[in-house]
């Protein structure tokens, strides 16, 4: 009955361990990897040209006008 409960030790530990992990990454320190993305180039609201850009490493985008 026991088998299947995790402690909450361990979990603490882990969670630690993948925020400590995601700041020591490239794109979590803010050195992203942007590559422009063809699918939407054109912004309705504002009415003009825009370049979406995508991190290639995480998928976080932004949006640069053109």
């Amino acid at each position: 009955m026991n088998d299947n409960v995790v402690p909450l030790t361990n979990a603490r530990r882990k969670n630690k361990r993948q925020q400590r992990q995601k700041h020591s990454t490239m794109c979590g320190s803010g050195f992203h990897k942007w590559k422009p993305c063809k699918e939407k180039q054109f912004d309705v609201k504002q009415g003009k040209l825009v370049t979406l850009l995508r991190c290639e490493r995480c998928g976080e985008t932004k949006v640069k006008a053109t």
